[in-house]
């Protein structure tokens, strides 16, 4: 989601989806070059409910999570 509203940005900081083939692969160089860069909250690869496998990265302006199906 990304917002146009500035103020609804500051409130719900906006996310970007990247869907990978190899998230574990992905996940590996982040993890080695940018590791203060993980979601606290989604810091390691994990299935979701929904089946997908995730992890994401932030900064205080954008979130991404990567997704593989």
């Amino acid at each position: 989601m990304v917002f146009q509203d500035e103020q609804l940005a500051r409130e719900h900081y906006p996310e970007l989806r990247l869907e990978t083939d190899n998230i574990e692969e992905v996940y590996a160089k982040i993890s080695a070059s940018h590791p203060q860069l993980l979601h606290p909250n989604l810091n390691k690869v994990s299935v979701r409910p929904w089946g997908a496998k995730e992890f994401a990265i932030a900064d205080k302006q954008l979130g991404i999570r990567f997704q593989q199906w």
